[in-house]
């Protein structure tokens, strides 16, 4: 992987790093959910309804074990506790986002649960989960094979991970008209309605600079993974990626 982890400009070093992208989504947490339905047209939705369809067989087992990493405000975190009988835990190591995640676990009255901590450093025994999901997060991490490292400590064997994350589309036309909405459009009216102008313009630049989705699965396969695939969509501006921990 050629990106070695996000690095906002004018940040140097992992800790700098770490706390900066700690205290922008602290920033946005009360305006995050707005902003991703408004900014995406409502894709979002669509984009987790997908993860949970093709997880379902995994989350429908009774007693399986599933973390949800960088969760922020628990959009998917919710989507997929559902109904299922799963026990479903949260993690981020925003706290302002967490407390938007537990207000709304409350209102639906979850058995999700939500612990704060840093996806590099998991508090969780090796080989104690079934699943674990990151959303829209994993380009956030200071380091991209270190995080994978991780996800796959925590997996038992033959468990499985899946990323849904920001991409770079394969056609070359919608390419140029997703940078330009996504570098020009988007952070003036992300800056607007949210009043932290600084993150919109550093989430956008994330992600163009992150590895595309072949790289990613080839990533994923360095560190460990096996069966690795991944599935594109609108356009390829989103891709879900899924691996296993080999037996």
């Amino acid at each position: 992987m050629s990106a070695p982890g996000t690095r906002p400009a004018g940040v140097e070093g992992d800790q700098e790093i770490s706390r900066w992208v700690r205290r922008m989504f602290d920033g946005v947490a009360p305006r995050y959910d707005l902003l991703n339905h408004v900014l995406s047209f409502n894709a979002d939705r669509y984009w987790r309804w997908r993860t949970v369809r093709k997880l379902r067989p995994i989350l429908e087992k009774p007693g399986a074990r599933v973390v949800d990493l960088c969760c922020g405000s628990g959009d998917l975190l919710i989507a997929l506790q559902g109904r299922t009988p799963a026990t479903v835990l949260g993690s981020d190591f925003s706290h302002q986002m967490l407390r938007a995640c537990d207000a709304k676990i409350a209102a639906g009255r979850l058995p999700a649960e939500v612990f704060e901590s840093d996806a590099m450093q998991l508090p969780l025994a090796a080989g104690s989960l079934d699943l674990v999901t990151c959303a829209f997060g994993f380009r956030n991490l200071v380091n991209y094979r270190a995080g994978l490292a991780e996800m796959l400590r925590v997996l038992k064997p033959g468990g499985t991970v899946a990323i849904l994350e920001f991409s770079t589309p394969p056609n070359a036309l919608f390419r140029r008209f997703y940078e330009f909405y996504s570098l020009r459009v988007l952070p003036r009216i992300a800056g607007m309605i949210s009043g932290v102008p600084e993150a919109y313009e550093y989430l956008p630049e994330s992600v163009r600079k992150f590895p595309g989705a072949p790289e990613l699965a080839e990533a994923m396969q360095g560190v460990g993974f096996g069966d690795v695939e991944y599935t594109r969509m609108t356009f390829g501006i989103v891709a879900l990626h899924v691996g296993r921990k080999r037996r």
